[in-house]
């Protein structure tokens, strides 16, 4: 795996051009219906929604499949970008020679694969399961690509075995449906130089408040505390995301876009203070100029999630042993964590064996020998309670002084608020926010002014699509 590259399977999300929408909707009144049920997961963040029938009450969404056994010796596909993901299946084929799995590879979704699954889907000719980013859910709900698999055996009960944000987002709004199994997250927690910092005098942040002032003290170092990514908004909406604040949401029967929210400002301000003072550094991630900021101590802090671990072992591994894990910083003093990444397995629609989908799919997200080969290959950091316990996560880390840092990203797991809504264009709104952060890191505009423009094109690109959008 190249040095500047993440890994690859939370890979930040690319920016693309937004993905075809599929000829399957047949119109914009399909397309509208929809989205209607894709109400806020967990919660409404940007509007009360009260009670009712409406997307976010929950209503509208269709009935389960009907989810019997297959007769007969039953072959899924199933694809992936986990790294070593075939061994893992190979498990499950040794235990359940009459389903087995044959495993398709390739890029990162936002990379190629989730057009070809929308080509496929178009086509006729999807896999039965396919690796899927929680924000980009939505899309392939509005384009009826998913089976919802609330009704196949053991899928509803396996609901308390996971982090409670993670099972809202596969349900996009619907109670009673489900669409595809959580499989790992993102918490956020802050990697830093512990070396560094002693030596310079400074005390490690624990608010932002702190964190600003750590800042300037390291810029007199002649470092930057950290590197703002412009281009990568995953990361800025997990840093709205622990404020509170939500992108999307519902009321009533319209969608509400709430990009320039009080919570998104207020995060954009204080990182538009620190550009503009010169007190972070603004180079383009995860390229060879990015690694060394980091590898030759120019970079003190990362702000990530915890697959960030191994992006800092494979990207500075000059510092091995330099590096520790604590909590975020907090606005209020009160503990809160961001997410930043995270998959599922979704069942397609088309699939001719749900049953089996489904169980293969809860078998690779919530079974110990599943999640403990998945984080030997590749460092995958379960959606489960269960799994994020395991052993193999709670040894220290050479690399990280022999500190335990998963313990750090448990215990941010459980403070994630679960009020976030992923959107239905959601690839459109990374390009016009990045587009707009570039521009103000440039000097014209702050980031505020950014959102402000991205609330507006993503409300005239619903509203093109026919999708109702309220005050």
């Amino acid at each position: 795996m190249p040095a500047a590259t993440p890994h690859p399977a939370h890979h930040p999300t690319k920016r693309v051009t937004s993905m075809k929408i599929s000829t399957r909707v047949a119109s914009v009144t399909t397309l509208a219906a929809l989205l209607l049920p894709l109400a806020a997961c967990g919660g409404d963040s940007t509007g009360d929604a009260g009670e009712g029938s409406g997307p976010a009450a929950g209503g509208g969404g269709a009935e389960a499949t009907a989810c019997e056994p297959s007769d007969g010796e039953v072959n899924l596909t199933f694809f992936s970008w986990v790294p070593g993901i075939e061994g893992v299946v190979d498990i499950w084929n040794e235990q359940n020679p009459d389903v087995q799995v044959e495993v398709q590879t390739g890029p990162n979704g936002n990379s190629g694969t989730y057009q070809n699954f929308f080509n496929q889907l178009e086509a006729g000719n999807p896999p039965d399961l396919g690796q899927i980013e929680f924000d980009a859910l939505p899309n392939f709900r509005v384009q009826d690509g998913l089976t919802d698999i609330a009704g196949c055996e053991g899928v509803m009960d396996a609901r308390d075995q996971f982090v409670e944000w993670t099972w809202t987002q596969v349900q996009l709004g619907e109670e009673d449906a489900v669409y595809a199994i959580p499989q790992d997250t993102g918490p956020m927690a802050m990697f830093y130089r512990e070396d560094l910092f002693t030596e310079a005098g400074i005390e490690v942040p624990t608010t932002w408040e702190e964190y600003a002032a750590a800042a300037e003290q390291v810029r007199e170092n002649d470092g930057y505390i950290t590197n703002f990514s412009t281009s990568d908004i995953n990361q800025f909406a997990g840093l709205v995301w622990q404020a509170g604040g939500s992108w999307f949401g519902t009321e009533g029967e319209s969608w509400q876009v709430g990009l320039d929210s009080e919570e998104s400002v207020q995060v954009a301000d204080y990182w538009d203070g620190l550009v503009q003072e010169d007190l972070v550094s603004t180079l383009p991630p995860w390229t060879t100029e990015w690694d060394n900021a980091y590898n030759t101590g120019q970079a003190w802090t990362w702000i990530s999630a915890v697959w960030g671990a191994n992006s800092i072992m494979s990207g500075a591994p000059d510092t091995e042993g330099a590096w520790r894990v604590a909590p975020m910083p907090t606005w209020d003093g009160e503990v809160a964590a961001g997410n930043w990444g995270g998959s599922t397995t979704a069942v397609f629609n088309g699939t001719e064996h749900p049953h089996e989908a489904a169980q293969f799919a809860l078998w690779l997200n919530t079974s110990e020998e599943a999640h403990t080969a998945l984080i030997e290959a590749a460092n995958l950091y379960p959606a489960t309670t269960a799994g994020q316990q395991l052993p193999a996560l709670a040894e220290g880390v050479p690399f990280y002084g022999d500190q335990p840092i998963y313990e750090v990203f448990t215990e941010a797991g459980a403070t994630v608020p679960t009020e976030w809504t992923w959107g239905p264009t959601m690839t459109q709104v990374y390009n016009d926010v990045a587009d707009g952060f570039s521009a103000a890191v440039s000097g014209d505009g702050g980031l505020a002014d950014a959102l402000t423009a991205a609330q507006d094109s993503t409300t005239t690109a619903l509203e093109a699509q026919g999708i109702p959008v309220g005050e």
